[in-house]
């Protein structure tokens, strides 16, 4: 277990070194984890040794809110000040997302659809 965590902290500290290094737009855990699929992807045989771990680390994933909500409860009152920017934003990235995602569903459909 010890080896198979350790194994998911170096994917994520190379994503983050990547990130760093590359200036990239993207959250070095993203990148960390792209890298682990594409490792898996070529080396099937990791997958047996990492699984249970991250089955571990799933099942207690709601144990990883708890700071988050802590720092909601002590900047409450900075989320009150600012409710309307964050209500305005969540709604509008929200539409974003939503419009997003069915345009490329429909650009897909039309694309499946030609012979």
């Amino acid at each position: 277990m010890i080896a198979a965590l350790a194994t998911l902290l170096v994917f994520q500290l190379v994503g983050e070194a990547l990130v760093v290094a590359l200036h990239a737009p993207v959250p070095g855990p993203v990148v960390g984890m792209a890298l682990l699929l594409f490792t898996l992807m070529a080396r099937p045989a990791w997958l047996a040794a990492l699984m249970p771990t991250a089955q571990g680390l799933l099942q207690h994933l709601s144990l990883l809110f708890v700071p988050a909500g802590v720092g909601v409860m002590l900047h409450l009152q900075r989320l009150g000040d600012e409710a309307l920017a964050i209500g305005v934003a969540l709604v509008l990235s929200t539409v974003v997302g939503l419009a997003s995602a069915a345009w490329t569903m429909a650009w897909l459909m039309r694309r499946g659809q030609r012979p």
